[in-house]
């Protein structure tokens, strides 16, 4: 069940302090202003950077009952601008803070609030050493601050754009003690660097490039772990770069920290950035010029959440961000975005009719998004059912059977989708529909404290695969929808390839087989393609024909339901479907693929194996029965049974094939056909020769190759069997029998003669056994001398 937001009001000022003042203050100026809440949520804080008359300030607003001084500072041109609002641990008392208000020369003021006295200046500091430093950039993290400041040449006159690099990012802890505020020693995390901004996670200080940077500086993110003292160079076109942990001050040079990476960066893009903010989960936000919003780890690595409506985005347009536990909240042209930065998908866009929108903290509420607007302080929340950790069942049936009957219109396939099939698993139909109720069935295992974000996690890990299929298949049909007629045919290609690996990565049961069928019929060009790029079919160098797929493929290509399983339909096995696409547009390579399946049924399946295909109708034979089913015979087919025949090596197959050779008087592939096979056995040796010998018998067609046929004789063949085979296959004549024959078709003895002195010529094997005994040198043995 989809959330519903609700936005209701929690204050309308009266509660502050000189509350009257704040929508007044709010809607002067021609730029917006900065609002900021302090950790505890009792006060706000409103600047107003240059509206002239009257002069910038900076006022705090505090609840009513907790009373005292109020805090109020104004300046004026040429004293410098104030560049940060920072709130600072206090470690005098557990859960206090300070309000640190840091200048562009360095002048910082510590502030503390106390309850009934007010606001109270604790200590002025110089944030920095040098006189001439500008401070542009400043953001802190627990009790230190880190800014990034401008060091001037000494030269007054030198050319500013000559001395880009003269920007330095340093590190300062500020210390409040019983004893007042003490500043630390100064750390220089980075100098002789281009101008940054600085933006603190919990972890991690981001520097994101100013937009006045030079173009080659301005390609690429740092990233600094001050835990670890670790810099990581990033790039969101490239991904992770390069990371050095900096020991000393000599390692933090800039331009010597780039010095092994110039060439990988040379090559970047430039950034495309318009707005940057820290998400709560440590992760930097990026909203591109484009209206991309992207999310930067502090690794490194980066990933898409959303895209804003409304193209490209002016430069003075003002995007907000601000994430509330799992949910980022994105405010432009008065739209409020609300999106799960986890999986991208918006959760709620809303139109609000405010003119100016500033988001604040929400202590203890995650859920619940804090507006803050002219007209009071809103609430945005998500209602939840009575009872949410149950769905009902009715509404989950009807989920599933509405998500059923929107796929089976999409479906390329006739069969019918049904819920049981869709709960199953076995085929992702509803990626959105399954989402919503997995969501549910994960949170009501989870305790209400850990919030959204540990549950969108889990769902994620469950189904990104399939989101991923979903989404690029979804993208696909666009295309198709969207692209011209004459790039439809390889649009449909890429959907029925990604839809045959999809196959062949599930289970091969009777539906996914008849939905191949469907697609090899509807699509037999497209599918072609497919099973090549999925079994990753090639020539090599030798002009053999090689596989590259994975055993787990063999065995859905090898296995899988058989004809007499799937039934008399018209669905015919996967081996069988492929077979058909190799006789209809590669039909040269039909053999060798037979032979390919025949060696890796031994990799794809133990010896015995029931799944396997050992015990079933040789794959030669399936081959075959594919061939017999084509509706035109030719001699081309003749030509693929025989080799289809002698690609198997199996004995019978083999002596088919020298017989239909024969049935054919191609007496030239008959002998090469025996002098190649003879070798694998010397039973088959045997059958070959005396089929042969009957042959020769027969007719004349054989007498130019005796040559090479005699030599084929098996050792264990006598004269007596020789001439036996001969008598018996002589041609029988009509006319009485003459001493000479004037007919040249009859085999004589001179023709016989060299087989027959080769056979008797040849030592028999009994007497190869006794050879040695018969081989004695003196016979019979000398009489022993006699004893006298």
């Amino acid at each position: 069940m989809k959330r519903a937001g609700m936005l209701r009001q929690v204050s309308d000022f009266s509660d502050f302090s000189r509350g009257h003042w704040l929508p007044e203050l709010l809607s002067r100026g021609e730029e917006p202003s900065h609002v900021q809440s302090s950790p505890d949520g009792q006060h706000l804080l409103v600047l107003q950077k240059s509206r002239p008359p009257p002069l910038p300030r900076l006022v705090a607003f505090q609840r009513h009952g907790i009373g005292g001084a109020d805090l109020e500072r104004n300046w004026q041109p040429p004293q410098p601008a104030l560049v940060g609002l920072l709130f600072l641990q206090s470690p005098v008392t557990l859960g206090s803070w300070v309000l640190a208000v840091v200048w562009e020369h360095g002048r910082t003021e510590v502030w503390h609030f106390v309850v009934a006295v007010g606001w109270q200046l604790l200590q002025t500091l110089e944030l920095c050493q040098g006189a001439r430093a500008r401070v542009v950039s400043v953001c802190s993290q627990g009790a230190s601050l880190v800014w990034c400041e401008e060091r001037p040449p000494l030269d007054a006159h030198s050319d500013m754009s000559k001395c880009a690099f003269r920007f330095c990012v340093c590190t300062r802890a500020l210390e409040v003690g019983e004893q007042g505020v003490r500043l630390g020693t100064v750390r220089i995390v980075l100098h002789n660097s281009p101008e940054y901004e600085v933006l603190a996670s919990p972890q991690h200080i981001f520097l994101v490039p100013a937009a006045a940077s030079f173009a080659t500086t301005s390609k690429f993110l740092l990233i600094w772990q001050p835990e670890k003292a670790k810099l990581t160079i990033t790039a969101p076109s490239a991904g992770f770069v390069h990371s050095k942990v900096l020991r000393s001050s000599s390692e933090s040079d800039y331009r010597k920290l780039l010095l092994g990476s110039v060439g990988l960066l040379s090559g970047l893009a430039p950034l495309d950035i318009h707005t940057s903010a820290v998400s709560n989960s440590g992760g930097l936000l990026l909203v591109s010029t484009k209206g991309a919003v992207n999310m930067v780890e502090p690794d490194g690595t980066q990933r898409h959440i959303f895209d804003l409506e409304g193209g490209p985005l002016a430069q003075g347009s003002p995007v907000q961000l601000k994430t509330f536990g799992s949910i980022l909240a994105c405010m432009l042209a008065g739209v409020l975005y609300l999106i799960d930065q986890n999986s991208g998908r918006l959760i709620e866009k809303k139109i609000l009719s405010m003119k100016e929108v500033h988001f604040l903290e929400s202590p203890g509420e995650e859920d619940s998004i804090q507006l803050l607007t002219q007209t009071g302080i809103y609430s945005f929340s998500f209602s939840k059912p009575e009872d949410s950790s149950r769905p009902e069942p009715c509404l989950v049936e009807m989920v599933f059977e509405e998500a059923c009957r929107y796929y089976q219109r999409r479906s390329l396939s006739s069969s019918k989708l049904t819920v049981e099939k869709l709960k199953k698993g076995g085929v992702f139909q509803a990626p959105v529909a399954l989402a919503a109720i997995l969501q549910r069935s994960l949170r009501q295992k989870q305790k209400p404290a850990q919030g959204l974000q540990d549950t969108y996690a889990k769902l994620l890990s469950t189904m990104s695969l399939e989101l991923q299929s979903y989404m690029s298949l979804e993208l696909l049909k666009t295309c198709v929808v969207c692209a011209p007629e004459s790039e439809v045919e390889s649009y449909c290609e890429e959907l029925v390839e990604q839809e045959v690996s999809r196959i062949l990565h599930s289970d091969m049961d009777k539906d996914n087989l008849a939905y191949l069928n469907s697609v090899f019929a509807s699509f037999p060009k497209a599918a072609w393609k497919a099973t090549r790029s999925c079994l990753q079919l090639q020539q090599n160098g030798d002009g053999l024909l090689v596989a590259r797929a994975t055993p787990e493929v063999w065995k859905k290509v090898l296995g899988g339901p058989q004809q007499e399983e799937v039934g008399q339909n018209g669905v015919v096995p996967l081996f069988e479907l492929i077979c058909a696409s190799f006789l209809r547009f590669k039909p040269k390579w039909l053999p060798s693929f037979v032979e390919l399946t025949q060696q890796y049924v031994s990799i794809s399946w133990a010896y015995s194996s029931k799944e396997g295909p050992g015990g079933r109708v040789p794959l030669y034979k399936r081959a075959l029965g594919v061939l017999a089913r084509k509706n035109k015979c030719s001699e081309a087919d003749d030509e693929m049974e025989l080799e289809l025949l002698l690609c198997s090596k199996r004995p019978k197959a083999v002596l088919q094939a020298l017989h239909l050779l024969i049935r054919l008087k191609r007496w030239q592939r008959v002998v090469e056909v025996a002098e190649k096979f003879s070798k694998l056995s010397p039973l088959l040796n045997k059958e070959i020769f005396t089929t042969l010998l009957a042959e020769f018998a027969q007719h004349r067609e054989l007498d130019p190759y005796l040559d090479t046929l005699w030599p084929l004789c098996p050792a264990e063949l006598t004269a007596t069997d020789i001439l036996t085979v001969v008598l018996q296959h002589l041609p029988h004549s009509q006319k009485d029998p003459v001493p000479f024959s004037s007919e040249g078709n009859q085999l004589t003895v001179g023709l016989l003669k060299p087989l027959l002195q080769r056979v008797v010529q040849r030592p028999c094997i009994q007497d190869e056994m006794y050879s040695d005994a018969l081989q004695s040198p003196i016979f019979p043995p000398p009489t022993p001398p006699r004893e006298h």
